[in-house]
């Protein structure tokens, strides 16, 4: 479990030692709440961060072929509950 100043998360994969929480924790925005899972990727050595829910979690290796550079550093969080 991670704690982050946006909530509580399990690092689902960690490609490359990419999270870093302070980068994480300063590129966050709070539209991102909504979403079961974030994924940061870096790009031009700039963290950029996707948000998807439980019924998109089966696209977010789709997304990260797409839309990534081949073997970048990239992350998979998923957030969980306070109960969690």
């Amino acid at each position: 479990m991670i704690e982050t100043e946006h909530g509580k998360f399990e690092l689902v994969k960690n490609h490359r030692e990419a999270f870093e929480l302070k980068p994480f924790n300063d590129r966050y925005v709070d539209y991102l709440d909504k979403y079961e899972y974030i994924v940061g990727d870096y790009s031009a050595e700039m963290l950029r961060l996707k948000g998807f829910t439980e019924k998109q979690k089966d696209t977010i290796f789709d997304y990260l072929m797409e839309s990534t550079v081949p073997n970048a550093p990239y992350f998979i969080l998923k957030r969980l509950n306070d109960k969690d």
